[in-house]
């Protein structure tokens, strides 16, 4: 699906550019139709909400855009699947846009105009690909130059912080509005209908019931290799079997019933064998 919305943006823009070189007319009709603004919303025409979002005002404008969908929408798209991306992506671009358009009405000399671009949902995707993979190290190219490798969680503060400071200090034609709602949008999509939890910072008031507790099975081992050492057993301290579970299991149940078997580390996995075979 990330794909196929590059796609779908490159040939419209081709369609768009078109139109602006031979149809200057038609061109000025057709960006007062399809693209975002308060007097297209106070018409009536809401459908701008979605299709301002394939439409584009340069080509380095697209290009950027593209990029983000690309290496963000995949990851995205395989954790979530191709719906919950589609779902995610177009929300995030109508909550920038609305978020965008309450700025037109309240500072309309800064925030006026018609808004273009793919950049609300793209911003959705870095804070959902953020947010379920924090510490995931990302290799940025500076300038199209300089690489720089950071988190994904310092990614998504340095994006708020650059939208918040475009919305206070407004310059050029950078729709930052639009880009924090798309930033806010991909965070609550991804705490609310992913992991069930509105509340970012929140942990569940309620545990799930000791009864319901995940069956523990047993999982290949990775092969070693020539220079591997054999791992250490998982300490078990010789603990009675309810005071081992309570104490070491609990908590590693916890974490994936949160992130997910992915997230545990080696240790917690030896732990969960321990387990199994006191069980």
């Amino acid at each position: 699906m990330a794909v196929t919305l590059i796609i779908v943006n490159a040939a419209i823009f081709v369609i768009q550019s078109i139109l602006e070189f031979y149809k200057p007319g038609l061109f000025e009709g057709y960006m007062k139709l399809f693209a975002l603004s308060t007097t297209g919303l106070a018409s009536g025409f809401v459908w701008q909400l979605l299709t301002f979002q394939f439409m584009h005002s340069g080509l380095w404008h697209l290009v950027g855009n593209l990029i983000v969908i690309f290496f963000f929408g995949r990851a995205v798209e395989d954790t979530i699947g191709r719906n919950g991306f589609l779902k995610l992506y177009l929300s995030s671009g109508v909550i920038g846009g609305l978020f965008q358009s309450l700025l037109a009405v309240l500072i309309p000399t800064a925030f006026g105009g018609s808004v273009v671009g793919a950049s609300a949902g793209g911003f959705g995707l870095v804070a959902a690909f953020a947010a379920m993979y924090p510490e995931r190290q990302i290799t940025l190219l500076l300038f199209f130059v300089l690489p720089v490798t950071i988190r994904a969680r310092t990614l998504l503060w340095f994006a708020i912080g650059l939208a918040v400071f475009g919305i206070i200090v407004p310059a050029g034609h950078v729709a930052d509005g639009a880009h924090l709602g798309g930033i806010l949008a991909g965070l609550g999509y991804v705490y609310y209908f992913v992991r069930g939890n509105p509340w970012p910072f929140s942990r569940p008031s309620v545990q799930p019931p000791k009864a319901k507790r995940p069956q523990l099975v047993r999982t290949a081992s990775p092969k070693k290799g020539i220079w591997m050492q054999s791992p250490k057993p998982a300490p078990t301290d010789d603990l009675p079997s309810a005071e081992f579970i309570s104490r070491e299991v609990d908590p590693i149940l916890d974490k994936i019933s949160a992130h997910g078997m992915h997230s545990l580390t080696e240790r917690e996995r030896r732990i969960l064998e321990a387990a199994r075979n006191k069980i």
